[in-house]
């Protein structure tokens, strides 16, 4: 989908690669100045996060290799970093700087508080991004202290997800006026910006400020319960009607208080009961119970485990490629099948891209 679109990524951790990755996965050239040497002692040779890219290493504090980032950075459709505010303009390579050789650039910048604000200098990483920007709320039962799945809520969803939405945007409207643009994208406003689906229950009276008590935080139907074994099954049916099958196959369908869905007195007690219900048989035997049904009763897999469901086997989502296992690219296209890329070494393509960047 993106051939023709080259992007310049600076080597950084986390969501600025990530992005980076999904913009190879959909075509880009993506081109990373790596460092010379590994930044962090025992990282791989080769990133699964380099998938599909090209690879030069450079050092930044070099004129000439700043001089051949330049050059390359003239050729480019966007650049990608992901530092602190500031290190790029000490460098020489700030947006006043690339924009002059390249005035249709799109600038993303990757940073957890953002360019500017009282935070915009010190440094977090996840759970403090998404921390203060309330999406991490709602992610526990009452009573217990919220935890998110690491780094997909802030690094990826409210980070790399929105650098790429940012990143295309300023392309289209770089090749419709013929300018560059500065993208800020901060975990901390992605991460609020997605909180906006949740926030718009608030209108209906279904979300609550205290936790436990929104429709998707703390009902007996929306929670992940342990079975015998130590496994665990995600239950979340909210519609009626799905909730009425889920009573029915438990034989719960005639209980008086089971019958008040909606009922936020009752959500503690029938919480509890269900936990000590599905406590007394193994995950396959309820996933058994309610496969096939519009239940909306599920297991709670692990990456390796989900690669053998044979849903996730069918479509390919999870490929083990040189021993590593990793996801497939997403969204899918109709026009275009996509094979696993290989990762690149640090510098592989140096002669290729210099050799590109030589004068006639």
């Amino acid at each position: 989908m993106l051939r023709g679109i080259r992007i310049v990524e600076i080597e950084a951790l986390g969501p600025a690669p990530f992005a980076g990755m999904l913009l190879a996965d959909l075509g880009a050239d993506v081109i990373v100045a790596h460092r010379k040497y590994a930044s962090m002692p025992g990282a791989p040779e080769r990133s699964l996060l380099d998938r599909g890219k090209r690879s030069i290493a450079l050092d930044l504090k070099d004129a000439g290799d700043v001089a051949v980032l330049m050059r390359l950075i003239a050729t480019a459709d966007g650049l990608i970093e992901g530092f602190r505010p500031g290190v790029m303009e000490r460098l020489g390579l700030g947006p006043d700087a690339c924009l002059t050789v390249n005035p249709r650039l799109v600038y993303g910048r990757m940073t957890g508080w953002g360019q500017d604000g009282p935070l915009a200098a010190t440094a977090g990483h996840d759970m403090n991004y998404i921390g203060l920007s309330g999406a991490l709320w709602y992610a526990s039962l009452p009573g217990e202290p919220p935890m998110a799945p690491p780094t997909l809520v802030g690094d990826i969803g409210g980070g790399a997800l929105y650098l790429v939405v940012g990143m295309l945007a300023g392309i289209i409207n770089a090749r419709t006026r013929g300018k560059g643009t500065v993208v800020d994208a901060a975990i901390v406003d992605g991460s609020a910006h997605m909180m906006n689906l949740l926030m718009s229950l608030g209108q209906s009276g279904a979300l609550a400020t205290e936790r436990g008590q929104s429709l998707l935080d703390g009902p007996h139907w929306c929670r992940v319960y342990r079975t015998s074994e130590g496994s665990f099954i995600s239950v979340q049916c909210i519609e009626p009607k799905f909730y009425a099958l889920f009573l029915d196959r438990l034989g719960l369908a005639a209980d008086p208080n089971f019958a008040r869905q909606f009922d936020r007195e009752l959500w503690p007690e029938l919480g509890d009961r269900l936990a000590a219900i599905f406590a007394a048989k193994p995950r396959d035997e309820w996933i058994s119970l309610f496969e096939g049904s519009d239940a909306c009763v599920g297991p709670v897999l692990g990456p390796h485990e989900s690669a053998l469901h044979p849903h996730m086997a069918a479509r390919g989502t999870w490929q083990a490629v040189d021993g590593a296992l990793q996801a497939a690219a997403a969204p899918r296209f109709s026009s275009a099948r996509w094979t696993p890329p290989k990762c690149p070494a640090r510098g592989e393509h140096d002669a290729e891209i210099r050799a590109d960047l030589a004068e006639p």
